[in-house]
């Protein structure tokens, strides 16, 4: 097992995103521009934010991959060249890529740049990682439905320089490697260009030829039931057997999640990843630390396809989140005796919150005094961002979060 290089891959579907993949504590970050990406929902990057992403990034010594995962149309590929040639020019670390199309034309428009093969590719053997290494591919995304052994397989039948990633963390499709019709079917919006509806989350009933109108849950109850519907994905107590498989590049899921979710899981992974290369033979997780993970929006969690058939990883109960924390404010700085913040949520006087630095424990706070950003005392702070001094003898470095149990 070599954990030298074993990468944590945070998503950002906006700047404030990226931001705090960048705090606290990813070695890469996936992100996406105004076309070709996966997620047409996100704030996404232009040309001048993607600029000043790469130069944040590489500031802090953090990698910048663009995603290019879309199955572009005819009428799409003329514009591919003018979003390449801004990628290089921004100076992106490399291009992730599900169509073998667009790999010739990365080759052509930008030979010197770095192409990873999207789990949108459907790899799901060691003859195919081969192949597209001979394309000139750096990297395989492997598709979510392997389980363990067959990613080592693959590891142990492919160049050793040809590296492995895959998803350890967040939702999970009901298609397979990602590819969905669904959508597109119900409603018009083509999941494989970016503009997925979720209809995997919807609940559905069964109604008989016959009978129109008379509809019949196809579990015992009233609502229906949710058939399609995939528990999230979390493998954090697992990484040293992902690692011992080959994987190489540790991927979060998660560009449409807000800039609480990826600093929180972000964060547990890092420093997950960190206990294991202290350790790799006696792999334990702190608790505080596999708590994390549940302490942002989330589905009930699964290993997905890692260690065989997914037996157990449909819910089938409700589409909705587990959600148990807000954020109640951000810290700015922290100067004379005060955590400076911008309120997010509304909290009160006398509450008691967490607050979490990159790379450490959390730590929890009464909340005695609450003042506005006149010095003027209140009892709640109840607008939307709001400047607010905070009375705490610690000092906790900016973009800290302070967040507080519903």
């Amino acid at each position: 097992m070599n954990l030298d290089n074993l990468e944590v891959l945070s998503p950002a579907g906006s700047f404030e995103s990226l931001r705090s993949a960048v705090d606290y504590g990813a070695d890469a970050v996936y992100l996406g521009g105004q076309s070709f990406g996966m997620r047409a929902g996100p704030e996404n990057f232009t040309y001048d934010s993607l600029k000043a992403a790469v130069e944040l990034a590489h500031s802090k010594g953090v990698k910048i991959y663009l995603t290019c995962n879309t199955l572009p149309r005819n009428n799409e590929i003329p514009h591919f060249r003018q979003f390449m040639e801004e990628a290089d020019d921004c100076g992106v670390d490399a291009v992730i890529v599900a169509d073998l199309g667009l790999l010739s034309l990365v080759k052509e428009y930008c030979p010197e740049m770095e192409v990873h093969m999207s789990t949108q590719t459907g790899i799901v053997n060691y003859v195919t990682a081969r192949e597209l290494y001979n394309m000139g591919v750096k990297r395989v995304v492997v598709a979510r439905e392997l389980s363990l052994e067959e990613i080592a397989e693959i590891r142990a039948k492919t160049p050793a320089d040809l590296e492995i990633e895959a998803f350890v963390h967040g939702a999970m499709c009901v298609s397979f490697s990602g590819r969905c019709l669904l959508s597109q079917y119900l409603v018009n919006r083509d999941a494989n260009r970016g503009e997925c509806a979720q209809p995997c989350r919807w609940s559905y009933s069964l109604m008989e030829e016959t009978r129109k109108g008379e509809y019949y849950p196809i579990m015992e109850d009233s609502s229906g039931t949710y058939i399609l519907n995939a528990k999230d994905l979390c493998m954090i107590e697992h990484l040293d057997k992902v690692a011992n498989a080959g994987v190489t590049s540790l991927k979060i899921e998660g560009r449409a999640k807000s800039s609480y979710y990826v600093s929180v899981v972000t964060n547990a992974y890092r420093m997950a990843v960190d206990i294991l290369k202290q350790d790799s033979d006696n792999y334990k997780l702190p608790q505080w630390v596999r708590d994390e993970v549940f302490k942002v929006s989330h589905r009930p969690y699964c290993t997905g396809f890692f260690f065989g058939h997914p037996k157990d990883c449909q819910y089938y109960e409700s589409s909705g989140y587990i959600r148990e924390y807000d954020v109640a404010a951000i810290v700015d700085e922290c100067k004379d005796g005060y955590l400076y913040c911008t309120q997010r949520n509304k909290f009160l006087k006398g509450d008691e919150v967490e607050i979490l630095a990159p790379g450490k424990i959390f730590d929890t706070l009464r909340v005695e005094e609450l003042y506005n950003s006149d010095g003027e005392p209140i009892e709640s702070a109840n607008h939307a961002m709001m400047i607010l001094p905070i009375q705490c003898e610690k000092e906790y470095p900016a973009n800290s979060i302070i967040r507080i149990k519903k």
